[in-house]
């Protein structure tokens, strides 16, 4: 159904049909600006009024309307940028009469070129003197109001460019993610890892516990998966020899949404031959304190409720450590699989039928008491081998593996492994991951054959470790949800 036109929308097309009478094109052309809004006002705010004028400095920026304040014969208004706003002055005298009267059909939402001197108000504002005005763009939809802008969430994040427009917090957040993103391809580059790029198309659902998107390939009359980690292609690579290896990309899981969760999202797993989970310890905390001090300028931040210092060093603990000091129960004696059932049965906690191991009920202990108290960061580690299927056993304990997550404001940030490389061990693992299938956990890994035969020739040993590009990016921009940092966020659709 077509939609009614609002008054405001009937008169902006109108005006557009006006330009075009005045032989001007409404959605423009090739604009040569020169300078950028903040680096104008950066450069002349502490020169004099006086000097300003001496020194006859020229400017030529664009952008669109935000502020009009249309007078008789002269005006003021104010464009904005990719780096924010600054104040025009428009005079008749400067411009001459037919100019200024096209000036005076523009409307908030419209982009314009503007070309002039630099010059300061009474209040100090640094401000150009419009001498040459070019309409662009014709904006047909009017901006929200300037003091409600999007109110609505939902709205924010649907109609994302209108929220740039609009936020600057948003525009902050927007120009940020790249800049950390940056900063961490700069930290691994400087010692010796490679940036690889590997399929995002699978035949196998392997590397992690999700459900996975399902897709078709036409052709090869196939059903494959949207990937839902990096890891064993990281791996293979690791065996050609590439040894120290990244990869920073779209990764897919078909579950639920919430603030932490959206069903695409970006994941860097990182892979050094020769290194240890100790290794990737030291890494991650490293990588965290530069992000910190080179792009945020700061090591404290408010993130989740809660004031989290990077700095220093992060605090160490096992899982069953971890689980003891809350509940006072020491899950790293002993025990057979009736006595873990006994203890999560008086603590109200349900175990489903693939969930009957020791291993499985210290995870859910540890999901029930532990993790929403770990609000500093910290590394958690000495996870049951049943819920880590690709890691190699402790040599002291073979119950459970050498693997941490990282945890911050109560939510895993990042999940790190000493890598297993024993093909046969690997092989056994899958085959329980089969036998949990059949037990009904979706999540099961399927048995990547070509992987095993990878391992047979020689893998080093080696440390990897996954991190969430966005819970990082939500910490390090102090938003709230994932949806804050994704400039579009999955939604349902509008009919729904």
């Amino acid at each position: 159904m077509e939609r009614k036109l609002t008054d405001q929308e009937l008169v902006r097309r109108e005006k557009a049909e006006n330009i075009r009478a005045r032989g001007i094109d409404p959605y423009g052309h090739v604009y040569d600006r020169k300078d950028f809004a903040m680096d104008l006002k950066n450069a002349y705010k502490d020169v004099e009024h006086d000097e300003l004028e001496n020194r006859n400095i020229s400017a030529k920026v664009a952008g669109r309307i935000m502020f009009i304040r249309k007078m008789g014969k002269a005006s003021f208004f104010t464009i904005k940028d990719k780096t924010g706003p600054i104040q025009i002055y428009i005079s008749i005298n400067d411009v001459g009469e037919e100019t200024y009267s096209l000036f005076k059909t523009a409307d908030l939402g419209d982009i314009v070129g503007v070309a002039g001197k630099i010059m300061k108000t009474q209040t100090g504002e640094v401000t150009i003197k419009c001498q040459e005005y070019t309409h662009l763009v014709k904006a047909l939809r009017p901006l929200p109001e300037k003091f409600h802008g999007l109110t609505d969430i939902e709205e924010r994040y649907r109609r994302r460019y209108v929220d740039l427009i609009m936020n600057d917090d948003s525009r902050k957040v927007a120009f940020m993610r790249p800049q950390i993103i940056r900063c961490i391809q700069n930290f691994l580059d400087e010692r010796g890892f490679v940036e690889v790029e590997t399929p995002i198309l699978t035949s196998l659902l392997t590397g992690g516990a999700a459900r996975p998107f399902v897709t078709h390939h036409n052709t090869q009359d196939m059903d494959m998966y949207l990937r839902i980690a990096l890891e064993l292609n990281l791996k293979r690579l690791l065996v050609g020899g590439m040894e120290s290896v990244y990869e920073i990309g779209r990764t897919f899981r078909n579950e639920g949404m919430d603030p932490q969760h959206n069903p695409e999202f970006t994941m860097m797993e990182v892979y050094q031959a020769y290194s240890d989970l100790e290794g990737m310890m030291d890494l991650t905390e490293a990588m965290y304190q530069e992000i910190a001090t080179k792009v945020c300028h700061k090591t404290t931040f408010n993130y989740l409720g809660h004031e989290i210092d990077l700095s220093g060093k992060w605090r160490r603990v096992s899982m069953v450590d971890a689980i003891k000091e809350v509940t006072g129960i020491d899950f790293k004696k002993e025990m057979t699989v009736e006595e873990a059932l006994k203890l999560a049965s008086e603590h109200d906690i349900e175990v489903a039928p693939h969930e009957k191991t020791v291993g499985h009920i210290i995870n859910l202990f540890f999901e029930r008491y532990v993790e929403e108290t770990l609000i500093q960061p910290t590394f958690l580690y000495g996870h049951p081998i049943e819920i880590s299927p690709l890691t190699k056993k402790n040599p002291d304990d073979p119950r459970f593996v050498d693997r941490f997550e990282l945890f911050i404001s109560g939510h895993e940030c990042a999940n790190a492994y000493t890598e297993l490389n024993d093909p046969v061990d690997q092989l056994e693992r899958f085959e329980r991951q089969l036998a949990e299938r059949e037990l009904g956990n979706e999540e099961a890994n399927d048995i990547d054959y070509d992987f095993i035969e990878a391992l047979e020739y020689g893998m080093p040993p080696a440390g990897g470790i996954g991190y969430g590009i966005d819970r990082m990016i939500m910490l390090f921009t102090e938003q709230p949800s994932i949806r804050d940092v994704l400039l579009f966020p999955t939604m349902k659709s509008i009919d729904k």
